[in-house]
């Protein structure tokens, strides 16, 4: 391919390549680890290998990366290592790579990056750099960027044993059912924008920048991450069952939005719930009670597909060249 032909006479470049070796296959990961390496050797990058642990100091690794030059960070794992890279470089002068090699990959998905590992590869050299949106929850003080899904409610309280089961931890069983048998819908208040306030009594409200979320449920239109606007989907018609097997079924593009689930297009929300509730910012535990929730324009800059020959670029591409 010309592109290619291209890249091979471009100078060398050093990558952080952020490794996590829990997700897929433990049997497969050392392999595939060389496997990476090798390829992004091929595209002329220089990978300087960082393994993730479930204690991993992300923010110091990206200071000391960054201190030595590399602004480059490629992570090779699941949605929650992408975002947890994402949150530590939103606003820096860095970039994020993205191999996905995670369960769901719904931020691969909904960024139209391949889910193989060549093409994926591919995409550092041959796509374009783009600036896309992050959202922001601020609760009791603190800010948490996130850039999938920020979740108030009962799908919260099920996340942890529901990760564990989907990653083969079936003793947890029991956890799950015992949170969603014991749950009680919550007074949810929605105070948005423009001054709207919304109450409901329900279990789950779910804030939103990417297209999918979950088990690649689609939640918003194709180019939510670049829209300036967050996604708030409120589920207060809806019983523990229905929303249980809405969470497990996913929802395929070509479905109609479910009438039962009432959905905004906001800058900012500020969510209070009584009794209180769970938050969640992607994969992170907020605690529970009220937060606040904004969007930030083009904080991270993320490494996508160019758009096909023959395929007009929007306003919003133009701007991010």
């Amino acid at each position: 391919m010309e592109n290619e032909i291209y890249y091979w006479g471009k100078r060398r470049r050093r990558a952080k390549l952020i490794f996590n070796p829990a997700s897929g296959s433990a049997n497969a990961s050392p392999v595939q680890l060389m496997d990476v390496i090798s390829m992004m050797q091929e595209w002329k990058f220089i990978p300087e290998v960082y393994l993730t642990e479930p204690d991993s100091d992300y923010a110091k690794m990206v200071q000391d990366t960054l201190a030595q030059g590399v602004s480059l960070f490629v992570v090779c794992g699941g949605d929650g290592t992408i975002s947890a890279v994402a949150r530590e470089i939103t606003g820096l002068p860095a970039t994020l790579g993205i191999i996905p090699t995670g369960t769901q990959n719904n931020i691969a998905l909904s960024l139209h990056i391949p889910q193989d590992i060549p093409s994926a590869i591919s995409i550092l050299r041959l796509g374009e750099r783009m600036k896309i949106d992050m959202g922001v929850a601020s609760y009791e003080g603190a800010e948490t960027p996130f850039l999938e899904v920020c979740s108030v409610g009962l799908m919260s309280s099920l996340f942890s044993a529901g990760d564990d089961i989907q990653h083969g931890h079936l003793e947890r069983v029991g956890d799950f059912l015992a949170t969603l048998v014991t749950s009680s819908p919550s007074k949810i208040k929605l105070s948005m924008d423009d001054r709207r306030e919304i109450v409901r009594m329900g279990h789950v409200v779910l804030v939103t920048n990417m297209p999918n979320v979950g088990r690649n449920y689609r939640v918003g239109n194709t180019a939510a991450f670049k829209d300036g606007l967050l996604d708030v989907l409120l589920f207060s018609n809806l019983n523990k069952m229905n929303l249980l097997g809405c969470a497990l079924k996913g929802s395929d593009i070509s479905e109609a939005e479910d009438p039962r689930v009432e959905h905004y297009h906001v800058h900012k929300v500020d969510i209070e719930t009584t009794p209180p509730m769970q938050v969640m910012a992607d994969s992170s535990a907020l605690g529970t009670g009220a937060v606040h929730i904004e969007m930030k324009r083009r904080a991270l800059a993320v490494m996508l597909p160019r758009p096909k020959k023959g395929n007009k670029q929007t306003g919003e591409q133009k701007k991010n060249d």
